[in-house]
């Protein structure tokens, strides 16, 4: 989730680097220790505290899909539908 928050940073601030994570990143040391640009200088907006606010909007954005499925899924029950109808069309 850590590589997916950084690259969305990326490409939200329009720009275009590589960079590298040598271990796995649990904290704000690790992170500091085990992330490296490849090509160039990190930019002040890859920080610690911006990748946790990007995480938790990509938890929100996946909870928000779930939701839809659900809802989705249960209009589709209330029209009549069954349950074998229902995961044929949409596979929930």
């Amino acid at each position: 989730m850590i590589e997916k928050a950084i690259t969305n940073l990326i490409k939200k601030n329009s720009d275009n680097f590589s960079f590298k994570i040598s271990n796995v990143i649990n904290n704000e040391n690790d992170f500091n220790n085990n992330f490296e640009i490849i090509n160039g200088e990190k930019p002040d907006y890859i920080t610690w505290s911006n990748i946790q606010s990007e995480i938790t909007l990509l938890k929100q954005e996946e909870a928000n899909v779930e939701t839809k499925k659900a809802s989705g899924k249960q209009k589709l029950l209330d029209l009549g539908l069954t349950e074998e109808e229902v995961k044929a069309l949409i596979g929930v």
